[in-house]
């Protein structure tokens, strides 16, 4: 199961932002293993001097952005679990604005951070490897939009490269 497999219908058009950002031929569950990989590799190669650092007033740390990801992926992953297990009950969006402060991640350090992400994902690979295909297939509604279980995955793997995108390019750059 790869992003083309996906029909426009199962995901609000918000979400293609992060979608296509996984190469066409990655298989859904490869996606995750990998996605793993490279985040820690990533993160783990932030110079220390720029762990606390943000590049505006009001702009998330790198720390901030890691606990972010491991913020997002519990929500979507619990969407994933309730879609697929065929939960018809619509699922609320979420404020990822008012998660930073009380997630107290500026006072973390970054190896407890990226011990927090590999928990959060292995949970996500062992509960995507529980699934069936058909089971991903199944749509619900999540803020408010049709989102099947394969497209909550999809935009958890896909999430994860937007943001260290973003980290290169407004953190690291400089």
């Amino acid at each position: 199961m790869t992003t083309k497999d996906l029909r426009p219908s199962e995901f609000a058009p918000y979400y293609l932002r992060y979608i296509e950002k996984l190469p066409d031929e990655i298989h859904l569950r490869d996606s995750f293993k990998l996605g793993k990989e490279a985040v820690v590799s990533f993160f783990n190669g932030i110079p220390h001097d720029k762990h606390d650092y943000a590049y505006d007033l009001g702009k998330w740390t790198c720390k901030e952005v890691l606990q972010h990801l491991v913020d997002t992926e519990r929500i979507f992953q619990y969407r994933l679990f309730r879609i697929a297990r065929n939960d018809k009950t619509a699922l609320a969006g979420f404020d990822q604005s008012i998660y930073m402060e009380p997630s107290m991640a500026k006072s973390k350090s970054m190896d407890d951070l990226l011990a927090e992400f590999t928990a959060v994902r292995n949970s996500s690979i062992i509960l995507l490897n529980s699934l069936g295909d058909d089971e991903l297939e199944h749509i619900g509604i999540a803020d408010g939009s049709k989102m099947s279980a394969r497209a909550a995955a999809f935009t958890i793997a896909g999430h994860d490269i937007w943001h260290m995108e973003i980290v290169m390019k407004k953190y690291l750059s400089c």
